[in-house]
């Protein structure tokens, strides 16, 4: 069964922290808050967790698009290969916030997201994310929870998440009710700003 911690989205206790990161080094899966939806994650580095993530939600490995959660941009250099000045500055005036950006893959992506020519980066604008990466110490591979209802497509309580999650998942991380929309993704791969699925942010503030 999934254990259900609360922690203060604009507080979080230090103590809580590390037990949501000891769960990730423990090879588990966790459902945390952001400043968009609720999202479901673990360590990118345990290539068993990650093998979970992906049973999970029933795509082969190499097929998998989750994004990398970062809590600031000192992973980009390790994750991704270099960008231009205009596209680091439009990244260093939209992050931390509500975007997920697609860039060219370096050679150093864990084993699970080896041959993949793109990765998404987030840098969500919540201590909670942001906290559990830092201690961590890398980012945590994330996709957002999705609901069986098309029409409401996103969960935002957490303990209705808790009852669907219960058994496939470690830990459920309850900072109250999530947003129900998701992050707006954005591909600058190619040096070119392409909004690729319009969610909470409107990236033409910061082009």
């Amino acid at each position: 069964m999934a254990k259900i911690i609360k922690v203060h989205p604009e507080n979080p206790h230090e103590r809580a922290i590390d037990q949501i990161v000891e769960v990730l080094k423990n090879g588990g899966l966790i459902i945390y808050p952001s400043d968009t939806v609720y999202g479901l994650g673990c360590d990118i580095t345990n290539a068993k967790a990650m093998d979970k993530l992906c049973r999970l939600k029933g795509v082969k490995p190499e097929k998998a698009q989750f994004s990398f959660v970062c809590n600031d941009l000192s992973h980009l250099s390790h994750y991704t290969k270099p960008i231009s000045n205009t596209n680091f500055k439009l990244l260093k005036r939209a992050l931390p916030g509500p975007f997920t950006f697609v860039l060219e893959a370096s050679n150093n992506l864990p084993p699970t997201f080896k041959n993949r020519k793109t990765v998404g980066i987030r840098v969500p604008n919540h201590l909670i994310p942001q906290m559990i990466v830092e201690k961590l110490g890398n980012p945590i591979a994330s996709t957002s929870i999705k609901d069986d209802d098309e029409i409401i497509e996103y969960t935002t309580d957490p303990e209705l998440i808790a009852e669907k999650f219960d058994k496939l998942v470690d830990l459920v991380v309850d900072s109250g009710i999530g947003d129900n929309h998701a992050s707006t993704i954005v591909d600058i791969s190619n040096e070119e700003v392409e909004v690729l699925r319009e969610g909470k942010g409107d990236i033409n503030d910061f082009i």
